[in-house]
């Protein structure tokens, strides 16, 4: 009978497969790539003949359809990197096989149809995924099949970088600075596929079918603001890497070009981590003009596996609990105006213009830049007094990027109830962010043109604008634009008395700060 096996991660070393099989499957997931791609170099590597295939998950899938959300743009982004993957692995030999349904049922039974000894895929994180393959996994023995798991999606992972007591990091910079002494220029090359394409095998006919399209699956074409697939991941890396050494500077600046625009990629696997990675730590070691800002682009890759690290250790946040236990005490609005003010967030009618851009922004198209991440979270929860949860799940349902462990962790930091978050006697002040952070107000009248025509130094806070600008700019609050839905000053000192519960060690208060 074939052994069941998961192999370990081991830093430093490559992992150990101690035998051929004749046939294997590769399970693509969040890894849409042919290159640098663990899973698919080992199956390569240990099988005479590999095939690969795709899950349209309806575990997934079917929550997305019961929430309404049949344009969702990530279907249609996986839909289109799909394609490609299709296409690449067509001309290397091979092909993609894409089932729809529930991967616990529909891989045991592909590896069965196509007489697959082993079952290669790489590691998940989330504790619905790890349930879903360890069922996976035990449905694959009771056919004497093996399956094999990989790191991928990040360069260190689980127990890897762990602090000096034997445990896991609660605090960034300790973590950032142990990822990088841990860190060895075997961790970041690439996994080579190329050599070992001649194992890839074509498709049987009865699964040489056509990507079936959206509307079979249930979902709606949509607009698609990305390039989507390998071929629109490095376009856009190349992009990237000309304006590398200005990222420090412009990343905070909403109307600037300064992002890297490359997380949605990363999320669906179709830039490696690696790639990225060892770009970044190559311009940090090399100096020079691009070293600045491939230092502040390192410690933001380094902070997404931190948040997983986060997630491994600490499954209960994805059980809708505060990291820090004593957070959950904390009462959120849960009446009327409650889900009044959640209601007018949500749908960018709370009369703060920089806020109001921001969730603009994620509604036309799915994405929104990280500084507005952090004010919309913090207007939320600590000017609305709305529970972090609700606005957790508003992002899960419209990011692009959406990944559980980042989405969870920026809105604990937000709320101030994570690991490493933000005192929660810092509040954010939406009009002086707006200020510092889109100056001339170009963010805010690309969303808001019923605003565009208010100088600069109003169009942060309009309603303090005297009558006769508000009237020269044709803006009338309470009719094309809203007043707003509270005073921050008065928000604020609610927020610290709601917070009021949550003392130091001592017993006293600390001292209030604003931002």
């Amino acid at each position: 009978m074939t052994t069941r096996v998961t192999t370990a991660s081991v830093t430093g070393a490559p992992y150990r497969i101690g035998r051929q099989f004749a046939r294997g499957l590769v399970w693509f997931r969040r890894d849409l790539r042919a290159d640098d791609h663990a899973a698919l170099h080992y199956a390569l590597k240990h099988c005479h003949q590999v095939w690969c295939a795709f899950v349209f998950d309806r575990d997934i899938l079917d929550p997305l359809l019961a929430r309404g959300l049949k344009a969702d743009r990530r279907i249609a982004f996986i839909h289109a990197s799909l394609a490609e993957l299709d296409a690449t692995l067509r001309r290397a030999g091979g092909g993609l096989i894409v089932l729809d349904g529930r991967p616990r049922e529909a891989l045991p039974a592909l590896a069965r149809d196509l007489a697959a000894e082993a079952v290669f895929l790489n590691h998940d994180f989330e504790p619905a995924a790890i349930a879903r393959d360890d069922a996976v996994r035990d449905a694959l023995a009771a056919d004497a099949r093996a399956m094999f798991t990989f790191k991928d999606q990040v360069v260190f992972e689980r127990d890897e970088v762990l602090a000096g007591h034997g445990g896991p990091f609660a605090v960034f910079t300790p973590y950032k600075n142990a990822w990088l002494r841990t860190l060895q220029p075997f961790d970041l090359r690439p996994y080579p596929v190329a050599p070992y394409l001649g194992a890839l095998a074509p498709l049987p006919a009865a699964h040489d079918q056509p990507l079936p399209p959206l509307d079979v699956l249930g979902f709606r074409p949509t607009d698609l603001p990305l390039p989507a697939g390998s071929t629109g991941a490095h376009a856009l890396f190349d992009d990237f890497l000309a304006r590398l050494g200005d990222y420090g500077q412009k990343r905070d600046y909403p109307a600037l070009r300064g992002p890297s625009y490359l997380s949605v990629h990363l999320r669906f696997g179709t830039l490696s981590i690696r790639t990225a990675a060892r770009a970044a730590h190559e311009a940090v070691l090399r100096g020079g003009a691009d070293s600045a800002g491939a230092a502040v682009w390192l410690s933001e890759l380094i902070w997404r596996e931190f948040y997983f690290m986060i997630l491994h250790h600490h499954p209960r946040v994805a059980q809708g609990r505060s990291f820090q236990p004593a957070c959950d005490a904390i009462r959120w609005r849960e009446d009327d105006t409650g889900d009044r003010y959640f209601a007018a967030w949500r749908d960018a009618r709370t009369g703060y213009p920089l806020v109001d851009a921001a969730m603009l922004q994620l509604r036309q198209s799915g994405y929104m830049h990280n500084r507005l991440r952090m004010v919309a979270a913090s207007f939320l929860v600590k000017d609305l007094g709305v529970d972090w949860r609700r606005g957790e799940q508003v992002f899960a349902d419209w990011l692009n990027d959406f990944d559980f462990a980042a989405n969870n962790g920026g809105w604990q930091w937000a709320a101030s109830t994570g690991c490493d978050a933000q005192p929660w006697f810092r509040i954010f002040n939406p009009v002086t962010q707006s200020e510092k952070f889109d100056p001339q107000g170009r963010f805010i009248r690309k969303y808001l043109p019923q605003l565009a025509a208010l100088p600069d130094r109003h169009i942060h806070a309009p309603w303090l604008a005297p009558a006769d600008v508000l009237a020269s700019a044709n803006v009338r609050l309470g009719d094309n634009y809203p007043r707003p839905l509270v005073r921050h000053e008065v928000a604020r000192e609610e927020t610290l008395a709601r917070y009021g519960i949550l003392k130091t060690k001592s017993g006293k208060q600390k001292t209030p700060e604003a931002d």
